[in-house]
C-alpha cells in the first residue's frame, strides 16, 4: 500500500510540475509581451513630443541646441540616448554613451526616412537588447533627418525571467503541499482504514475475536464496511452451524438449520421453487421526506415466513401496501429481496383502496378475526365487504398462476384467513399445484363459524388445499367437526381428512416456530442481563429494581386491559414493590382505520395512566406505554433486560411473542408469563401458565416470578431454549412441505385405486 500511495505521489508531483513548468512560461510570456508594448507606447509618445522640438531647431541651423536637447534626455528612465540623423544617415547629434554601432543610422532610422512615418523595433547588439523608436524630422529650411529614441530592454526579459522563476516556485510549494496533504488523507482515509479491515479480516479468518467497532463505518470504506459486516455475519452464523452440526453429528442429535432446511427442501421439492402467498410483504418501501427507505412490517407472520425464504429461495407474493412500492419495483410488480443481500423474489399485488378498505379492513378483520376469537368483539359481515374479498383473493389467484408459468406440479404455502378462497381457486386453474393453506389464528367451534353468512363458501374454498395446517390439534378438531356439521363431505378422523368431491384435504397441526440464533460460546452471562437492562432504563429515564415487558400488535385480543389491571391488583397486594417494578408495554399501532382498533389506543392510554396516578411518585410511574411502532432490533433490549415478559392474549393462535423472549434469553434468565389461550402454552410448559381474565392469578404469577430463585429460572428457561431449538422454523417448515409432499402421492394413488 506504501508503495501504491509513494506512485501516486511521485506521478501528482511530476504532472503538477510540469503543468507549474508551462503555465509559468506562457505567463512569464505575457508579461514580456506587456512591457514591451509599454514601452513601444511611451517611446512614441516621447518621440513625438522630441520631434516638436528638435524640427525648429534644424530649420534654423542650431546644431548646439540639439546637443543639449540630446544631453537633457540620455539616460533617462531606460532611455539610454538620443540621436539625430542626417539624410546620409551620419549624426548631427548624438548622446555620448550609446555604442559606436550607432554611429550609423540603424535600418530603423532609415526606414522613418524613407517612408515618412514613425518606425519602431527590437534589436540585440553585444548581447544587449535595445528598442528603438524612429520618426522623420524636417525643416523648410533645413535638410531632412531622423530622430531616433534608443532604450535599454533588457529589464523586460529580466522581468519576464523573474515572472517565470516566481509562479513556478509558488506553484511547486503549492504541488508540494497538496502531495503531503493528499499523502496524509491517502494514510488516514484509505491506508489505516485498509489495515484495519485487512487485520480485521484476518483476525476472522483464523478464529480469533474480532471487535466489529474496529471497522470504519463512515466515509470512503462506509459501504465496504456494511459488506463486510453482513459477510462476517454470515461466516459467522455457517461456522456457528457447522459446528453445530458436528457437535449434534457427535452425540448422534439432530438440529434444523437454515442449512439443513434448504437441502431438505432441494430433495423434496425435486429443484421446484417454493412459493409464498400472504397479505403481509416481508419488506415494504415507504418515503420519508425525498428518500425512499425500506422497512420489516411488525408482524408474527413475517417473523415467522422470512428466514424460511432466506434459507431455500423462492417467491413471496403479498399485496404492496407501501407508498413507495411500486417505484421500487419492476414492471410485474417484482424484486429480489432482502435489500442489501437479494436471496429471493417478493411479487406485490396492486390493490385498489375499495378493495383494501373491503377485502382486509372489512371482511378480513371486521369479520373473520374476532369471528375466530372468542374475544367478546362483534364481527361485522358486510355484503359489499365479502365481494370484495372475493375479488382480491382471484386477484391473487391470477398473480399465483402467472408465476406458476412453466413450473411442473409447483408448491404453494397459503398463510392465513385472508385467503380462504384461494385453494379452490387454484386448484381450478392448476390442478397439478401442490398446495397447503396455514391458518395463523384459531378456529372456533361450529356454532360460533357457523355466525358468518358465507361459511359454506369459506370451507369449500379452504378444501381445495391438500394439505390444512393449524397451530393445535385443538383447532384441527374444531374445523372437522365445523365441515362436518356445514358442508356434505365424508371425515375420516383417524387420519384427520375430508373428502369432498373427490378431493382430500388433510387437516394436521403444525405449532409455527421462529428462528433460534445462538450466541458465540453458547449462553451467554447474566451480566448481559444487567447491562441490557442498564440501557433501557438509561433511554426512558427510569430507575427501578425489577422491569417487565410486554409486546403486542394494540389489539383487544391480546389482553393489554387486563394485563393493565393485573399490575395494579400486584401492587396492591404486594406494596413492597412499589417504586421498584416498572411494566414496560411496546405496543404497536394496528388497523387503525377500523374503529374498534382506533378506540382501543385510546382506551389503553387512559388505563395506563389511571394506574400512573394512582402509585406514581415523582421519580417513578408504574406503566410505560410506548404506543409507536418497533422493529425487531428496537425489541431485542427489553427482551434481554426484562426480569419477566407478560403475555395475556385473550385468545390467539400461537404468540410468537413468547418464544421471542425465550430465544433472547441466551443467559437463560427472567420469567415467562403466559396466557393458558395461546397456542404457545401447549408447548412451553415450564412458563408460568395463567388465565388473562383473572387478575388476581396474574398478579399472583407476577410476584412469583419477581420471587423465583435464579436457579428455578435457569432450570425453566434452559428447557424451554432447549425446546424451541429442536422446534425452530426450520423444522415448522421442513414438516409442513415434507408432509404436502407425501400427501399428494397418496391422493393420486387412491384415487387411481378408485
Amino acid at each position: 500500500m506504501m508503495r501504491i500511495t509513494l506512485r501516486l505521489i511521485a506521478s501528482l508531483v511530476i504532472v503538477a510540475a510540469s503543468v507549474s513548468f508551462i503555465f509559468s512560461g506562457l505567463q512569464a510570456r505575457q508579461e514580456q509581451a506587456h512591457l514591451e508594448q509599454e514601452l513601444s507606447r511611451r517611446a512614441a509618445v516621447l518621440a513625438e513630443s522630441l520631434q516638436e522640438s528638435v524640427e525648429p531647431l534644424l530649420d534654423g541651423g542650431k546644431l548646439d541646441g540639439l546637443h543639449r536637447l540630446v544631453e537633457r534626455f540620455a539616460d533617462r528612465e531606460r532611455l539610454a540616448g538620443v540621436a539625430i540623423y542626417r539624410g546620409d544617415r551620419q549624426p548631427m547629434a548624438m548622446s555620448p554613451r550609446l555604442p559606436v554601432e550607432f554611429q550609423i543610422a540603424p535600418e530603423t532610422a532609415r526606414q522613418a526616412l524613407d517612408g515618412g512615418g514613425a518606425v519602431a523595433g527590437f534589436l540585440t547588439l553585444q548581447g544587449q537588447r535595445w528598442h528603438l523608436q524612429a520618426v522623420p524630422v524636417r525643416a523648410p529650411a533645413g535638410p531632412p533627418g531622423a530622430l531616433v529614441l534608443f532604450h535599454n530592454a533588457d529589464y523586460i526579459e529580466a522581468r519576464g525571467a523573474a515572472v517565470w522563476r516566481h509562479n513556478f516556485l509558488r506553484l511547486l510549494l503549492h504541488v508540494l503541499l497538496i502531495s503531503l496533504t493528499t499523502l496524509l488523507i491517502v494514510r488516514w482515509y484509505l491506508t489505516r482504514p485498509m489495515a484495519k479491515t485487512v487485520e480485521w479480516l484476518r483476525r476472522l479468518r483464523i478464529g480469533e475475536p474480532a471487535d466489529q467497532g474496529a471497522l470504519p463505518h463512515e466515509g470512503l470504506f462506509g459501504p465496504l464496511a456494511r459488506e463486510v459486516t453482513h459477510i462476517t455475519k454470515t461466516l459467522t452464523v455457517a461456522r456457528a452451524a457447522a459446528e453445530e452440526e458436528a457437535r449434534l453429528r457427535h452425540t448422534g442429535a439432530s438440529r434444523w438449520t437454515p442449512e439443513r432446511l434448504k437441502e431438505h427442501l432441494r430433495t423434496t421439492l425435486e429443484g421446484r421453487p417454493l412459493l409464498v402467498i400472504a397479505n403481509r410483504e416481508p419488506y415494504m418501501h415507504v418515503r420519508q421526506g425525498r428518500q425512499v427507505r425500506w422497512i420489516m412490517p411488525a408482524s408474527g407472520l413475517v417473523t415467522a415466513m422470512e428466514p424460511i425464504l432466506r434459507a431455500c429461495g423462492g417467491t413471496w407474493i403479498a399485496h404492496g401496501a407501501g407508498d413507495a412500492d411500486r417505484e421500487t419495483a419492476d414492471g410485474s410488480g417484482k424484486l429480489r429481496v432482502p435489500p442489501d443481500e437479494p436471496m429471493y423474489t417478493l411479487r406485490r399485488v396492486w390493490l385498489e383502496k375499495q378493495e383494501e378498505d373491503g377485502y382486509y379492513y372489512g371482511f378480513a378483520n371486521e369479520g373473520l378475526w374476532p369471528l375466530c376469537h372468542i374475544a367478546h368483539t362483534r364481527p361485522l359481515f358486510r355484503a359489499e365487504d365479502w365481494r370484495h374479498y372475493r375479488q382480491v383473493n382471484m386477484t391473487f389467484a391470477q398473480a399465483a398462476v402467472e408465476e406458476m408459468r412453466g413450473m411442473e406440479r409447483p408448491y404453494l404455502l397459503i398463510q392465513d384467513y385472508h385467503f380462504a378462497l384461494l385453494p379452490r381457486l387454484i386448484r381450478e386453474k392448476r390442478p397439478d399445484a401442490r398446495v397447503a393453506l396455514f391458518w395463523h389464528i384459531p378456529w372456533p367451534n361450529p356454532e360460533a363459524f357457523g355466525i358468518c353468512p358465507w361459511a359454506r363458501e369459506l370451507l369449500h374454498g379452504m378444501l381445495g388445499a391438500d394439505l390444512l395446517g393449524f397451530h393445535t390439534q385443538y383447532h384441527c378438531n374444531n374445523f372437522l367437526d365445523t365441515v362436518d356439521q356445514t358442508l356434505e363431505s365424508r371425515i375420516d378422523w383417524e387420519q384427520f381428512a375430508v373428502n369432498r368431491a373427490g378431493h382430500t384435504t388433510w387437516v394436521k397441526p403444525f405449532p409455527i416456530s421462529i428462528p433460534v440464533e445462538e450466541p458465540p460460546g453458547g449462553e451467554g452471562p447474566a451480566a448481559d442481563a444487567a447491562v441490557a437492562k442498564e440501557a433501557v432504563l438509561k433511554e426512558l429515564g427510569l430507575q427501578t429494581r425489577w422491569l417487565g415487558v410486554g409486546v403486542d400488535r394494540i389489539d383487544y385480543t391480546k389482553g393489554i386491559a387486563e394485563r393493565f389491571r393485573a399490575i395494579e391488583r400486584f401492587l396492591e397486594h404486594y406494596p413492597e414493590f412499589q417504586g421498584q417494578f416498572v411494566f414496560v408495554e411496546l405496543g404497536a399501532p394496528s388497523r387503525t382505520l377500523i374503529p374498534r382498533y382506533h378506540e382501543l389506543g385510546a382506551e389503553l392510554d387512559a388505563e395506563a395512566e389511571r394506574i400512573n396516578r394512582r402509585f406514581q411518585t415523582r421519580a417513578w410511574k408504574p406503566i410505560v406505554f410506548l404506543q409507536r411502532h418497533h422493529s425487531h432490533e428496537a425489541i431485542q433490549p427489553y427482551y434481554r433486560a426484562a426480569d419477566v415478559c407478560v403475555v395475556t392474549s385473550l385468545h390467539d393462535g400461537m404468540n410468537l411473542v413468547a418464544k421471542e423472549y425465550v430465544a433472547a434469553r441466551a443467559d437463560a434468565r427472567g420469567v415467562l408469563v403466559l396466557s393458558r389461550f395461546a397456542g404457545a402454552s401447549r408447548e412451553l410448559r415450564d412458563a408460568l401458565l395463567v388465565n388473562p381474565y383473572d387478575v388476581e392469578q396474574v398478579a399472583a404469577a407476577l410476584h412469583a416470578a419477581l420471587t423465583m430463585t435464579p436457579e428455578e429460572q435457569t432450570e425453566r428457561m434452559t428447557r424451554m431454549r432447549e425446546l424451541l431449538r429442536e422446534r425452530n422454523i426450520y423444522r415448522w417448515a421442513a414438516d409442513l412441505v415434507a408432509e404436502l409432499a407425501r400427501l399428494r402421492p397418496v391422493r393420486e394413488r387412491l384415487t387411481n385405486q378408485g
